[in-house]
């Protein structure tokens, strides 16, 4: 009971972390301290945590994920104000240092702690505040994407497992975690590279698709599944009770996933006229799972009335 109460404490305390980093990485880059007002954001995820753990003793719901939700509530918006911002000054000439190979990583942190050589704590902390400072937006702004993922997945891991969740099927809902997490940032990265000086539109129509896609972490539909398939066949001969597991999961790549992605990397190369190898290639990629999808629940359908 204790470990379990620490590892919802320990997530959610991650969570509000995180999003604090980015708030602070909005104000230094906007340079108005009116955006700490963001941080208002986390007081849904503070109730839910005081709430959770006094009603559930800390047990995420079945279905739904409330303190995932509310960390993308909290977080999603920092995200939207960095990367406007640095498609609007991606151009400018201000100096800054890249995180493109380990021996730049090497000396960054060989100058801090030449700087700080161990001594006070306040010095050290305002060093490391100056170090981040120095990267460069566009790699702050990746490694925001990926510490945001692969905490969704790694809390998702950490919180204690909600009634009717099966060990089985949390691993299995982590391993697609891990995938839908890949695609989401394959997308982000590769898509706003193609965004071109005058083509902001572009920018808010990806961030938007991205958005949605992120709505995949909190809910839990395409896994957990009310009832094992043989007595929800005995009970009732209802389709969406035999196969709700994979009617969800068809859904959330259609209209959730690889959907919009196809829809966007479409209008990217037809309409914006941006066309280059990856872009075809992750489009062909996103058309082929797409159509096989669509196949899959012609096939389970047409088992379901063949019965």
């Amino acid at each position: 009971m204790l470990i379990k109460f620490i590892c919802a404490v320990v997530t959610r305390a991650l969570f509000i972390l995180i999003s604090l980093i980015g708030v602070w990485r909005v104000t230094r880059v906007k340079e108005n301290n009116l955006y700490w007002f963001l941080t208002i954001l986390y007081l849904p995820l503070v109730f839910e945590m005081i709430l959770t753990l006094r009603r559930r003793k800390g047990k995420d719901y079945k279905w739904f994920s409330p303190s995932i939700f509310l960390f993308l509530l909290s977080i999603i918006p920092t995200i939207w104000i960095l990367e406007l911002h640095h498609q609007q000054n991606k151009f400018s000439n201000a100096k800054c240092s890249k995180l493109d190979s380990s021996e730049s990583i090497k000396n960054i942190f060989n100058s801090m702690r030449n700087t700080t050589n161990g001594t006070e704590a306040y010095k050290f902390f305002k060093d490391s505040a100056k170090f981040l400072s120095s990267v460069c937006a566009n790699d702050w702004i990746l490694a925001l994407h990926q510490i945001l993922l692969i905490l969704l997945i790694v809390g998702k891991w950490l919180m204690p497992i909600g009634e009717g969740v099966t060990r089985d099927q949390l691993s299995q809902l982590l391993l697609i975690f891990v995938g839908t997490a890949a695609d989401i940032l394959e997308f982000t990265s590769e898509t706003l590279s193609d965004v071109k000086d005058n083509s902001p539109q572009l920018v808010y129509i990806i961030l938007a698709v991205w958005t949605w896609s992120m709505l995949q972490f909190p809910f839990h539909l395409s896994v957990v599944n009310s009832k094992a398939g043989d007595e929800c066949e005995s009970q009732t001969d209802s389709f969406l009770n035999r196969h709700s597991t994979d009617f969800w999961a068809v859904v959330e790549t259609l209209f959730i996933q690889d959907g919009p992605f196809l829809l966007v990397r479409l209008t990217v190369m037809i309409h914006f006229n941006i066309i280059h190898q990856m872009l075809v290639f992750f489009t062909i990629k996103n058309l082929l799972v797409v159509t096989l999808n669509i196949y899959r629940m012609y096939v389970i359908f047409h088992d379901y009335r063949s019965i």
